[in-house]
This record gives structure tokens, C-alpha cells and sequence, in this order.
């Protein structure tokens, strides 16, 4: 909205008033998707950002900048802190100046180097994890239902609680999310 307000002609000094900010903070969100690729600024324009997660965001490479938009959204966690640590574990060749040093207090080039491997690790396994879970969900349903119709036998009801006990009260623990959902 304040875009389109400058776009038409409008002083800075003028919306800044109206808005009762200074006239730097509209210089700065006018200036705030500079840097950061299309595919992120969408990923991201329903959500609530801290801007200086947007500066922690421009220090990486326009593919990095996804991958990071898709951890934070997985995670629901949009704060500055938790992109300057995932900046911290970008390897040097996924920023967007490689030849600057990243720079983190209290932590050592074996440390950083043990973050960015363990980043890059858990990425893979998330990953993996992500593209699994519709299947793996899939199957889950389908086994619930099976085991919920074997428990509706009353024979097999009577074999197992007489002969694997343990077994019975951890299939009636696996059913009964299931039967206890409120029937519209």
C-alpha cells in the first residue's frame, strides 16, 4: 500500500506523517524486498516477519533464500535469530557474497563448519521425511482401519486378550483415537 502510494506520486514525508513513523522506517520498507527472490516474497507475503530477518535473508543466494523460507515455514518460526542461524550454517558457496566472512560471536570455524554439516544433514533427512509422510500417513489410515475391523471380531478379541495380553492393549491403544471421534 505504501508502494503504490509512492508509485503515485506521493512524498515519503507526507505518508510518513500520516502514519506517524519516520520518514527512514518507509525509506527502509520500501527498500525491504531488495535482495530477496520473488519465489521467497511469496512464499512469505501472508505471513508475520521481523524485517530483520529479510536482512539476515539477502546475505544468502536466491536458492538458499527458498530452502531457508522452507525450513521457517515447516517450522513456524520467522524471527531474526532463527534465520541468522540458519545463515550461519549456509556454507560459504550458497551466500550471496561468498568472499565475505560470516561472522558469529562466540563460535569457532570448527564450530561453524560442524553447523553447516549438520544443517545440511537435516535438511536431507527432513526432506526425505517430507516426501514420505503422505505415503507413510496412507498406510498408517489403512492399518488402523484393518486392525479396528479385527478387533470387532469378538474370537479375536478372545485370542488375544487370552494369549498375547500385551499385544491386545497396545492394538486397543492404536484403535482408539479412532473410535473415540465424535460421529457428526
Amino acid at each position: 500500500m505504501i508502494l503504490k502510494a509512492i508509485e503515485r506520486g506521493v512524498p515519503e514525508a507526507r505518508i510518513a506523517r500520516a502514519l506517524n513513523i519516520n520518514v527512514s522506517s518507509i525509506r527502509g520498507k520500501k527498500r525491504l524486498l531488495e535482495g530477496i527472490c520473488t519465489e521467497v516474497a511469496e512464499m512469505f507475503k501472508d505471513r508475520h516477519i521481523a524485517t530483520h530477518t529479510f536482512t539476515e535473508l539477502k546475505k544468502m543466494n536466491a536458492m538458499r533464500q527458498i530452502e531457508v523460507a522452507e525450513v521457517m515455514i515447516a517450522m513456524n518460526k520467522f524471527t531474526s535469530r532463527y534465520a541468522r542461524s540458519l545463515l550461519l550454517a549456509t556454507p560459504q558457496s550458497q551466500l550471496a557474497e561468498p568472499a565475505k566472512a560470516k561472522k558469529a560471536r562466540g563460535l569457532s570455524e570448527e564450530q561453524i563448519a560442524l553447523m553447516e554439516r549438520e544443517s545440511a544433514g537435516l535438511e536431507r533427512e527432513f526432506k526425505i521425511a517430507e516426501q514420505s509422510y503422505g505415503t507413510d500417513h496412507l498406510d498408517l489410515v489403512l492399518t488402523t482401519g484393518y486392525v479396528s475391523k479385527l478387533l470387532a471380531n469378538a474370537r479375536v478379541v478372545r485370542y488375544l486378550s487370552q494369549h498375547h495380553p500385551e499385544i491386545f492393549a497396545e492394538l486397543q491403544k492404536l484403535v482408539e483415537p479412532e473410535r473415540t471421534v465424535p460421529q457428526a
